[in-house]
């Protein structure tokens, strides 16, 4: 007889825990947390914010979702922000030096491309080359080797990159005379190209800070091929990495940002006091499963 009240109450909790489980598995999840839907800190390098595209952005998403976004700008490495639990999505360029090893050591999820900054063909009013307005990067290189007219290298790893496949496609020109590679970059080397008439490939972000602290005689002259496009992606933080992390709202501030609506706004976005368009929608890179359909 205790034998058989044993295993009828063994039966009975094994229905409850059964049933309990099943009802688990139905109940709908809990509500979003209020931080969650009101606070997202997000980590960006510095192009995004002083080529105006992040703040006019942002004020849209703060506006349109109730919530407040916490932004620091990362004058050093943003993803050392990061991995200190300091943001919940950063933003930088695809091929920022510690983005590959901040996914691949489980810190983040899949980078998506979200838009391109620009770099550009600097040169001199004069022009020497003529390839003011020229939309073929390759064709004003050309242009710049066939005129003979200094072309100083950018010794940036990106830049100098570059300007490799441009010598390449306009068809490996004798580079003896006119083609300086000796190793000055950034405002060292805007500052040989200005003493030489020359040209030089730099960001357009980076050249208009440089040139509200000392204007130099020279202009973005060719940026419109998407060679000199260079593209930007969002890394939601991972909280099973971080516990502190807010992945919730990382993923709703990367949805918006992927958001058809908000795509097209970036085309008309400009850097303060330059007129051409220097951000190009990319979310369309994505996979097209994780974009936004409405």
């Amino acid at each position: 007889m205790t034998e058989r009240l044993e295993r009828r109450d063994f039966l009975l909790a094994t229905t409850a825990a059964l049933g309990s489980a099943i009802a688990a598995c139905h109940r709908a999840p809990p509500p979003p947390s209020s931080t969650a839907s009101t606070h997202v800190r997000l980590a960006s390098v510095p192009t995004a914010v002083e080529g105006g595209i992040l703040p006019t952005l942002l004020a849209d998403f703060e506006a349109s979702h109730g919530a407040k976004v916490e932004l620091t700008v990362a004058t050093k490495d943003v993803y050392d922000l990061a991995r200190n639990g300091q943001c919940d999505l950063i933003l930088s360029h695809y091929g920022h030096k510690q983005a590959e090893a901040f996914v691949m050591d489980g810190f983040g999820e899949w980078p998506r491309t979200v838009f391109s900054n620009q770099t550009a063909l600097l040169g001199p009013p004069s022009d020497p080359a003529g390839i003011r307005g020229v939309t073929d990067a390759v064709e004003a290189f050309a242009r710049i080797a066939k005129a003979r007219a200094p072309f100083i290298v950018n010794d940036l790893d990106g830049q100098r990159y570059v300007a490799e496949i441009l010598w390449n496609a306009a068809g490996m020109p004798d580079r003896t005379g006119w083609f300086l590679d000796d190793g000055t970059a950034r405002e060292d080397a805007l500052s040989v190209a200005v003493k030489k008439q020359g040209y030089v490939l730099w960001g357009i972000t980076p050249f208009e800070r440089s040139q509200k602290a000392n204007e130099r005689a020279l202009e973005p002259l060719v940026y419109a091929d998407p060679l000199l496009q260079r593209l930007m992606v969002t890394i939601v933080v991972r909280p099973e990495k971080i516990a502190t992390v807010n992945a919730e709202g990382a993923r709703a501030l990367q949805g918006f940002l992927l958001a058809a609506a908000t795509q097209a706004k970036m085309r008309s976005i400009r850097y303060p006091g330059v007129e051409h368009a220097v951000w190009a929608p990319a979310g369309r890179n994505n996979r097209y499963a994780i974009l936004p359909r409405g």
